[in-house]
């Protein structure tokens, strides 16, 4: 069957890499529940279905779901989800906490962590491949080039570990990018408290919005001229740590709440 492009779709054909994704879920004694999100022709799902936990798999395409059915008979038809993932109202499938999985379309990928965020009090672990660039992004530290929104909005409820690089010619079709497995773990207290990370993630995207600037400057509109003679701010937001964004994100709340 043929991978359309359409969906991103780029099938793993290593079975090494197949059973080293799914052996990267190490804490299956947090949970019971295991989605893994584009399955395509099961390569993955079949070294996930020899594990102790319960798996969902969610599949947009409707030829893999019926390929799937045809191949994978052991996966029951009610834990093959026909769906966008992006649309899945993911607490209406699981009642606890789950993991998720995947060797994730590329073109939704970066829109998969954000999901992830959303539900991290669901979320305990994340395993997936990812484009290189997308997962250096997600691991990065503070003053590389790499770093960036999308980091630090996943940093500040998980923390990142880069498992392994992937070369193209372990895909069929070969993608035109590296590929990489990375593995976040839901940290045991978040950075961000949940009263403050919509200004959190309004800080991180104002200042990254302008990234060449200094953070006096992309600020101006949230905080008062005396705070922001405060050394910190005459940084670049590259050089902000996601506990400096922290600190920024409750000066601006506090700005805020004093009208």
């Amino acid at each position: 069957m043929q991978a359309k492009k359409s969906y991103g779709q780029h099938f793993l054909t290593n079975e090494k890499y197949a059973q080293a994704i799914a052996d990267a879920l190490l804490l299956t004694d947090q949970y019971a529940d295991v989605l893994e999100v584009g399955p395509g022709q099961g390569m993955l799902t079949k070294y996930l279905l020899e594990k102790p936990f319960a798996l969902k798999v969610v599949e947009a395409d409707r030829d893999m779901v019926a390929y799937l059915a045809q191949h994978y008979r052991q996966l029951p038809a009610a834990d093959v989800i026909e769906a966008d993932f992006l649309k899945l109202r993911l607490h209406e499938y699981f009642a606890g906490p789950f993991a998720i999985i995947g060797n994730f379309p590329y073109n939704i990928s970066s829109q998969i962590l954000i999901k992830a965020v959303d539900y991290r009090d669901r979320v305990p672990e994340l395993v997936g491949m990812f484009q290189k660039e997308v997962a250096d992004r997600v691991v990065a530290p503070p003053g590389s080039k790499t770093y960036g929104i999308i980091g630090i909005l996943v940093q500040a409820f998980f923390e990142p570990h880069y498992l392994f690089t992937v070369t193209p010619d372990n895909f069929n079709p070969p993608p035109k990018v590296q590929s990489a497995v990375i593995r976040l773990v839901r940290r045991a207290e978040p950075l961000v408290s949940d009263e403050l990370w919509k200004t959190f993630r309004q800080v991180v995207k104002v200042t990254f919005g302008q990234r060449r600037k200094m953070l006096r400057n992309t600020l101006k509109p949230l905080l008062s001229p005396t705070t922001l003679e405060d050394p910190r701010y005459q940084q670049r937001p590259e050089q902000i740590s996601v506990e400096g964004f922290v600190e920024i994100a409750e000066a601006v709340l506090a700005a805020q709440e004093a009208g």
